[in-house]
């Protein structure tokens, strides 16, 4: 079923856009809320009538996606991930992760806004889009780190490493001791 959206929808889209939603969707939320209307003749005319209102909440949705770009762009956010032993990650940075960091920074971002071209799953630097309006589109940076928790354990493994093998030459120069001395009371003994 095809319905225009009079109000902006966070799981569908904004002000006047068209989409085809299902049947249920439509005539159990979207309608009863007001937050959209059927999208046949009558309706199309009389949204091109209506359009000078859509367009004034259009004109705020599009000022305000404009000033969320003017913050996201050429921004950098810092992701932490654990990493397992040949660099790659596990599982993969999405969608969400970022709209929930965006949001903590006070970008505004909903998680369908953003758009990953190819699935994040190394470290590094990524660069990433987000459509914040029709013709509004924003471009950020997502550095991939490793986690500061697992950061440490490697430390605390490198650490304990280091220390092994000074116990492990320590066995092995007692079981050298012990050999020559086998042998010095062998020889003794003949």
């Amino acid at each position: 079923m095809k319905v225009i959206l009079t109000e902006k929808v966070k799981s569908l889209g904004s002000v006047g856009e068209i989409h085809n939603v299902s049947a249920g969707y439509a005539r159990n939320f979207l309608f009863p809320q007001k937050l959209a209307m059927l999208a046949d003749e009558g309706n199309t005319k009389a949204l091109e009538d209506q359009k000078k209102a859509l367009s004034k909440k259009m004109d705020e949705e599009k000022s305000g996606a404009t000033a969320c770009k003017a913050k996201l762009d050429g921004k950098t956010i810092t992701v932490e991930k654990k990493v397992g032993g040949s660099g790659r990650l596990f599982g993969t940075v999405t969608a969400n992760e970022v709209a929930l960091l965006l949001n903590k920074e006070g970008i505004e971002v909903e998680k369908r806004q953003i758009l990953i071209e190819n699935p994040i799953k190394q470290l590094g630097t990524f660069e990433i889009k987000a459509k914040l309006f029709q013709d509004v589109e924003a471009t950020f940076n997502v550095k991939v780190e490793k986690d500061a928790k697992q950061i440490e354990e490697d430390k605390k493994k490198a650490e304990m490493k280091a220390k092994a093998p000074k116990v492990e030459k320590k066995v092995e120069a007692t079981e050298e001791e012990a050999n020559a001395e086998e042998t010095a009371t062998e020889e003794a003994a003949e």
